[in-house]
């Protein structure tokens, strides 16, 4: 009877201290990105991307272009020491942004004590990946934004950043996050520089965008502004790119620099539109019109 007692203790003490189960990671919640010039991006963001302009609840400076009630491109007046950069931020919406602060702290990875609750309600933190590009978990609201119809498209399904290496980046994404493989390839077959990852408990993702050069992390100090705009950007899903560029056509709202349409190497159409700092903003369609080169896709598409 004592061993009997003694066993359940240990096996209770053993339980109480268990590590954290990692909450669920559902989609890429925002890409937030530095303007120069505020009352340009918020043409392009509202009139050219038809999103729907909102205060920022994480930042009284800043502004939020929502797309949906849970995904938006925040938008950040510029800093002084930015540089050519215009990246801030990559995020992701979680079920339990204090669950996975400690899920995180548990795996030895840096985080702030606690998280911080924005004037919304929401709860969010931010760390560092592996290669220094910041990342943020959010967990919504308990009441969202009421976000009117947004078209062409009211679907982020990914966001883009410069990474160096992707040996670096997958144990945090891939092997203590979570995310899954989609799709990888790059202007030749032989040289991947594009890796897809989607998140734990959806179909959005995270893409490499792979550089090479001396430096290790963050924009190579040779890269051009308009190449890293082109590599930090934010996909909006579409059904059909005809339809799509025919009613930005009609509604006068091409952005002056712009690109496409075309299917890309994935198989998928997409066209290109640019903010007034240069970062990407990629219309794609939902499936892929043609076989995609270089990998099969191995999870399944964002649904429409």
């Amino acid at each position: 009877m004592k061993r009997a007692i003694f066993l359940a203790s240990v096996a209770f003490t053993v339980s109480a201290y268990a590590a954290p189960v990692r909450p669920a990671i559902t989609g890429v919640s925002h890409l937030s990105v530095y303007s120069a010039d505020m009352a340009k991006s918020d043409a392009f963001y509202t009139h050219h991307l038809g999103a729907v302009k909102r205060p920022d609840p994480e930042d009284a400076k800043g502004v939020r272009y929502y797309f949906n009630a849970r995904q938006f491109v925040e938008v950040l007046p510029l800093p002084a020491n930015a540089g050519i950069n215009r990246m801030d931020h990559g995020a992701f919406n979680t079920a339990d942004a204090e669950g996975l602060r400690a899920y995180l702290a548990a795996n030895k990875i840096a985080v702030p004590k606690a998280v911080t609750k924005a004037s919304d309600g929401s709860k969010y933190f931010r760390v560092k990946d592996p290669e220094g590009n910041t990342i943020e978990f959010i967990e919504a609201p308990k009441s969202l934004p009421d976000i009117p119809a947004v078209s062409p498209s009211n679907r982020m399904i990914h966001f883009g950043m410069i990474v160096h290496s992707q040996a670096a980046e997958d144990p945090f994404y891939r092997k203590l996050l979570g995310f899954k493989p989609y799709w990888f390839g790059g202007m030749t077959s032989e040289n991947p520089t594009w890796i897809s990852s989607q998140v734990p408990e959806g179909h959005e993702w995270v893409e490499y965008m792979i550089v090479s050069g001396p430096e290790k992390t963050g924009i190579p100090a040779s890269m051009p502004q308009a190449t890293a705009g082109v590599l930090n950007h934010f996909a909006l899903g579409v059904g059909n790119m005809e339809k799509t560029v025919t009613l930005l056509t009609e509604g006068e709202r091409i952005s002056e620099k712009n690109d496409g349409p075309k299917i890309g190497r994935d198989g998928k159409w997409q066209f290109n539109m640019y903010d007034p700092d240069g970062t990407r903003a990629e219309f794609m369609e939902f499936h892929a019109a043609t076989k995609p080169c270089c990998s099969p896709f191995t999870a399944s598409d964002p649904e429409e």
